[in-house]
């Protein structure tokens, strides 16, 4: 991994904000956004990664690639392991270190196998950048500095960059509005929107034991603002249950200012996915998105 001052873990709560300050987000948004998202919102930026995900299947096109390759219907565990580990190892070690370039090699290679417009691409790297920005806004236990707004945004583009993505905005508040305008142009409710979204909300239910996946189904459509409720065509939870959530997270988010600086980073460890038990241990990024190993 890319060192941060000689890996050094700063003292007190707040160490890691005022680490933060003094960097560029231009020059070093690598060390920044690996900072907020490895050390100090683990937790919300995977699960933001997650929602972000989950929004991108509202475009009728990218939904309609998914049904037909049956990875959704088939192998959607694996296939949220894969892109989540990949993600993380981008995050984790920076995308010109080695296991980043092959994480990336890995990601164009994935896409490679399919026609998928560079406007599509452009849509999803964008999710990447502010889906996880509006989630600690609303559910982090500090507010984001500007600096790690804008490292997120100069990350992301990197990354765009290096898979061949054409037409990135090299302006913050301009690939915002490109996300905004292409969801109001592209989100429509179809049946490969719907069935995608079932399959992807019976994947996090799954997660959870069965007795309580109804609820779960139900907090997870909770979550979900307008636009997303329309395009899945899925019935809106009650209207007490997003409240409920918010303050759950709220509190969460009040507890956690208590908490000490993580002092080592866990994006790139995520002991939920299934597909590749212990990774990072004895795994190579090359072995993401390939078929399903076999391991003694």
């Amino acid at each position: 991994m890319f060192l941060i001052d000689g890996g050094k873990a700063p003292r007190g709560r707040h160490g890691w904000l005022r680490r933060i300050e003094t960097l560029d987000p231009v020059r070093d948004h690598q060390q920044i956004h690996r900072i907020t998202a490895g050390f100090e919102f683990p937790w919300d930026y995977t699960r933001a990664l997650e929602f972000a995900l989950f929004r991108t299947y509202c475009v009728p096109s990218i939904s309609e690639l998914l049904k037909r390759t049956g990875e959704f219907e088939n192998r959607p565990q694996k296939r949220y392991d894969d892109t989540s580990l990949l993600m993380a190892e981008l995050l984790e070690h920076g995308y010109d270190s080695p296991r980043g370039k092959e994480s990336l090699r890995v990601v164009n290679r994935m896409h490679g196998k399919y026609e998928i417009s560079n406007d599509d691409m452009r849509y999803v790297l964008s999710t990447f950048v502010y889906e996880p920005l509006d989630w600690i806004e609303r559910y982090g236990w500090r507010p984001l500095h500007p600096h790690e707004r804008l490292a997120a945004f100069h990350f992301y583009r990197e990354v765009g960059v290096r898979m061949g993505i054409r037409d990135i905005p090299d302006d913050f508040q301009e690939f915002h509005r490109f996300k905004a305008a292409y969801e109001r142009l592209h989100f429509r409710n179809t049946p490969e929107v719907h069935a995608v979204g079932v399959y992807t909300r019976d994947l996090f239910c799954s997660w959870f034991p069965a007795a309580v996946r109804p609820a779960v189904s139900v907090g997870v459509t909770a979550m979900l603002d307008p636009m997303m409720l329309s395009a899945f065509g899925f019935r809106a939870a009650p209207s007490w249950m997003r409240p409920v959530a918010d303050r759950a997270l709220a509190v969460r988010a009040r507890a956690l200012r208590h908490f000490p600086p993580r002092r080592t980073s866990v994006i790139a460890v995520d002991p939920g996915n299934r597909t590749y038990p212990g990774y990072p241990s004895g795994y190579r990024p090359s072995e993401l998105g390939a078929e399903p190993l076999t391991r003694p």
